[in-house]
C-alpha cells in the first residue's frame, strides 16, 4: 500500500516470520533493509512493530556471544519456574503457562523507529534489527511502515 498526500508518502508492508525455537533471536535487518529500498522513499522514519505480545525488537549488535548473553539475562531476569499467576489456572484460563515469554517482551519493547536516510534504514555500523522470539516455535508478523518523502 502506497499512499500520497503532499509529498508525504507511507508505504507499509508485513514481514512473515516461521520461528523454529523456544526463545531465538533473528536478524532481520537484511529484510527491513530491502523492504526500505522498494518503497523509493529516500528519507523519512521507519515504524517497525511485532504483532505479537510475546515477542520483541531491539537494535544491537549481531554477535553469536552477546546473543547467547542477551538470551541468558532475560532467563535470569524473569525465571520460568517462578510461580506466575499467568501459568496458574486458579488466576488464568492460559494453556500455554507462557507468563516469562509476556514478561521478557515487556522488558525488550514491541516496536523501533529508525531514520531513513538516502533510501536506507539509518543504522550505525554495528547496529542490526534483531527479533526476539520468546515462545516459539510459531508463525510471526511483523509490520514495516516507511513515511517520508
Amino acid at each position: 500500500m502506497l499512499t500520497t498526500t503532499s509529498g508525504l508518502s507511507v508505504k507499509a508492508h508485513t514481514l512473515k516470520l516461521l520461528t523454529d525455537k523456544k526463545v531465538e533471536l533473528y536478524n532481520i535487518t537484511q529484510k527491513v533493509k530491502d523492504f526500505v529500498k522498494s518503497t523509493s522513499i529516500r528519507d523519512g522514519f521507519l515504524l517497525i512493530t511485532s504483532l505479537h505480545t510475546t515477542t520483541a525488537l531491539f537494535v544491537n549488535e549481531v554477535q553469536a556471544a552477546l546473543l547467547e548473553d542477551i538470551k541468558s539475562i532475560l532467563h535470569d531476569w524473569v525465571r520460568d519456574e517462578k510461580a506466575w499467576k499467568h501459568n496458574s489456572p486458579e488466576y488464568s484460563d492460559c494453556e500455554r503457562h507462557n507468563a516469562g515469554s509476556h514478561l521478557r517482551a515487556i522488558l525488550l519493547g514491541h516496536s523501533q523507529t529508525v531514520m531513513v536516510q538516502d533510501g536506507e534504514p539509518a543504522l550505525g555500523e554495528w547496529q542490526s534489527i534483531i527479533f526476539a522470539e520468546l515462545d516459539g516455535p510459531r508463525e510471526r508478523e511483523i509490520r514495516l511502515q516507511v513515511i517520508g518523502i
